[in-house]
């Protein structure tokens, strides 16, 4: 929970994924960075770190040269390498693969170059590799969810004060699923849509003069939905954060008590009805969703599911679906028939796990 409530300084509600990214870095004696990856196995990228600039690196290399790029404009030396990269997360899934990608070889450079970054810094500087080299400007959500997450738990993060709190998230020990739908329409986070979303929520916070949105979930949550902003889209954009992040915290306290066993079916019920909360105010309040994504919450909750929302930047991606796990194969089931009944590619389905963060293998 909290799409596009991270960079308004709301709060946010992610869990780390079993699936990610490796990075494999050896070192070199020059101050070259030697870019290659299992999933483009034609491109060889060569970097020379003393030329790295915004803009200088384009497609999936620019991700690791971003990264080396925000790590020596912080005065971290890092040494040349061989970094070879791989990867069993889908791109373009709204499953946060840039911010696997970033983090993964920001952890693998550091280790090399014998560099100690606390996780709450490191998580900062590959997204401020992601925004000012690559060119998207995304929150802090993904990198934080990356390093900071715990196995078998969410984590609620203050945006603002990037305070963090682990939730007990241990689903299958209630019989529940999680899963990521993966819609197979690909979106991009450096497309114009998304840059012009963030410029309208800061238009709202300015027209209520406040420096963010995302606070005010906290603080004067009526500030929005007591109509103050006299412009109706900007309203509905920050009704959105406001009630995201609000429902961020809400999820976070009934997961409280879950603890570590079995709970009761209506606490699942309660946390898929806030998805599915979450998943209207992104349509409508936000408009990021789409026809996919829409279909898929509608046909899976129809199947069964405790409730369903989009997740990542929006205009395409994926979908998280809360399932009773003895309707697991049912929701597949009524899920691919609705897709291709319409002509559309059969989707493809990840078990979301909640997992340990990005750590050395070896």
């Amino acid at each position: 929970m909290g799409e596009h409530t991270d960079y308004n300084e709301g709060f946010v509600l992610p869990f780390a994924l079993a699936q990610g990214v490796t990075a494999t870095a050896t070192p070199r004696d020059d101050r070259l960075l030697v870019l290659r990856s299992k999933q483009v196995p034609a491109e060889t990228v060569t970097v020379d770190q003393g030329s790295l600039a915004p803009g200088s690196v384009t497609g999936w290399a620019a991700y690791p040269a971003g990264v080396a790029w925000a790590l020596g404009a912080a005065g971290l030396a890092v040494r040349g390498a061989f970094v070879d990269v791989d990867s069993n997360l889908p791109v373009g899934a709204g499953v946060s693969s840039s911010a696997a990608l970033e983090c993964a070889v920001a952890l693998a450079l550091c280790s090399l170059s014998g560099i100690s970054v606390p996780r709450t810094a490191l998580a900062a500087l590959a997204k401020r590799a992601e925004n000012e080299f690559v060119g998207a400007p995304t929150g802090i959500i993904d990198q934080s969810a990356a390093l900071l997450c715990q196995e078998g738990h969410a984590m609620l993060l203050d945006c603002q004060t990037l305070e963090t709190t682990q939730v007990p998230l241990r689903p299958a020990a209630a019989g529940v699923s999680i899963l990521v739908i993966d819609t197979r329409v690909a979106h991009a986070l450096v497309s114009g849509e998304y840059a012009a979303r963030r410029a309208e929520c800061e238009a709202a916070a300015l027209a209520l003069g406040v420096p963010s949105l995302g606070p005010l979930a906290r603080t004067d949550p009526d500030a929005v939905l007591a109509e103050r902003l006299a412009d109706p889209v900007l309203r509905r954009r920050a009704r959105h954060v406001v009630t995201d992040s609000a429902r961020a915290m809400a999820i976070a306290e009934a997961l409280k008590d879950t603890g570590d066993g079995p709970s009761g079916d209506e606490t699942w019920r309660a946390v898929g009805a806030l998805l599915t909360e979450g998943h209207v105010s992104l349509r409508d309040d936000f408009e990021v969703s789409w026809p996919e994504a829409d279909v898929t919450v509608e046909a899976a909750i129809a199947a069964g599911g405790y409730g369903a929302k989009m997740i990542g930047g929006g205009f395409g991606g994926s979908v998280l679906a809360l399932v009773p796990a003895d309707r697991e194969g049912e929701v597949r089931a009524v899920l691919t028939e609705t897709y291709l009944s319409r002509g559309w590619l059969s989707p493809e389905f990840l078990d979301a796990i909640p997992s340990p963060p990005g750590r050395r293998i070896s």
